[in-house]
């Protein structure tokens, strides 16, 4: 399910599974690289909603679904950092979240991504017709 939003190729599936598959990653350069971890985040973040494991209360419009996965991106970043033993640069943490919040506004303004993962875990009566998610985003 992940490969429709984040194709193994992608710069968020490759950092995801760069920080997953190696245990010394922060290792590499002095401080942390906050490239790898906002596109690791959002990755982890679409992958939480898309488990739906912990929606406790749906997102009812793209705003709302933008606002969960960039919650859920936060929360990534937050235990990536914690797990460091290198210090992020001064400013760093704001970039690592402007860049993830990037990442997921870019998914969420492809094709009819919004829509789709936004109907994901609705009831079929619950569904709401497909429509443009640029247009619901702006």
């Amino acid at each position: 399910m992940m490969d429709r939003y984040y194709a193994p190729n992608t710069p968020e599936a490759r950092a995801h599974n760069h920080i997953e598959e190696n245990s010394n990653w922060e290792e590499e350069q002095a401080s942390l690289n906050e490239t790898l971890i906002a596109l690791g985040a959002s990755y982890k973040a679409l992958a939480r909603y898309i488990s739906g494991d912990d929606i406790y209360l749906m997102p009812r419009s793209i705003p709302e679904l933008e606002s969960k996965l960039k919650r859920y991106a936060y929360d990534a970043i937050h235990n990536t950092i914690s797990q460091s033993r290198a210090p992020l640069e001064r400013g760093g943490y704001s970039r690592v979240c402007f860049i993830a919040e990037q990442s997921i506004r870019s998914v969420l303004l492809t094709d009819n991504n919004g829509m789709d993962l936004l109907n994901m875990h609705r009831r079929p009566s619950e569904a709401m017709p497909r429509v443009q998610s640029r247009i619901a985003l702006k």
